[in-house]
């Protein structure tokens, strides 16, 4: 699990409410059941509209994924691919094909079966790349669903409060109750707020970090199997892949060499 997720939104929530609790010492103020029902379930209704049900039916997998820890190991990759480019050069490119069954990793067991197969140097670059272009097209797609969610919420607490206006100005002469109504219709402001800025804002920049190392990865895949089917060195395939990788995560063998 991505322990940062975790803590942030529990520890962001925590620590405004501790902020409710000393400035009002009481913390039923806060709590409106219609201040929900208009920015959560609003802004919620508004991006069923603005986006295609197919996609809809991803949202809790793509919430998920803030919460799931992302593995990665460029330096790793690198000498993987090093490992290939050894074996390439003695025994001949022909020769991986008895380890693409093995590669974990679908993009990369592609790359090389492309290799493997014969495929022009031109087109392999191009199929890879492409394969990254709409990776990075889907990912987008689906950040946008938070970012989205995250305009949306202010908005409908925006909503939410000159409804309570309009309700507090309909019992105006109910003077008794003019600030409890100011109260609930400020309160749908702050839950939106805090919707939009503690978790769905966040989450969407997650998922962009998460995507960009994502194509950081495959770019250091495309560029070793293109080194290893020119029959480049592998040591200086090892050099030219680390340049991808800053140094503090560079692998000791790669330092040493």
């Amino acid at each position: 699990m991505e322990k940062s997720t975790l803590i942030g939104v529990i520890g962001g929530f925590a620590l405004i409410i501790a902020g409710m609790f000393v400035t009002a010492f009481d913390l039923t103020i806060y709590a409106d059941l219609a201040s929900v029902f208009i920015t959560i379930g609003g802004s919620l209704g508004a991006l069923f509209v603005a986006t295609p049900m197919a996609r809809m039916k991803k949202l809790r997998t793509i919430v998920g994924l803030t919460f799931k820890k992302m593995e990665i190991d460029p330096a790793s990759t690198v000498e993987t691919l090093v490992t290939f480019a050894e074996k390439a050069r003695r025994e001949g490119v022909l020769s991986l094909e008895d380890d693409v069954e093995e590669i974990p990793d679908a993009f990369l067991k592609k790359a090389i079966q492309l290799v493997v197969d014969g495929t022009d140097p031109e087109i392999v670059k191009r199929i890879m790349y492409n394969e990254i272009d709409q990776m990075e097209n889907r990912h987008g797609q689906y950040k946008k669903m938070l970012d989205d969610w995250g305009y949306f919420a202010p908005a409908f607490g925006m909503i939410g409060t000159l409804i309570g206006l309009v309700a507090m100005l309909r019992f105006l002469e109910d003077k008794a109750s003019i600030g409890q109504r100011m109260g609930v219709a400020l309160i749908t402001t702050l839950y939106g707020a805090v919707l939009a800025n503690l978790v769905l804002l966040p989450m969407a920049s997650k998922l962009d970090l998460y995507n960009s190392l994502d194509i950081l990865m495959k770019e250091i895949i495309v560029e070793g199997v293109l080194s290893i089917q020119a029959g480049d060195n592998p040591a200086i395939l090892r050099e030219r892949l680390n340049s991808f990788i800053a140094i503090s995560e560079r692998t000791a063998k790669a330092t040493e060499d």
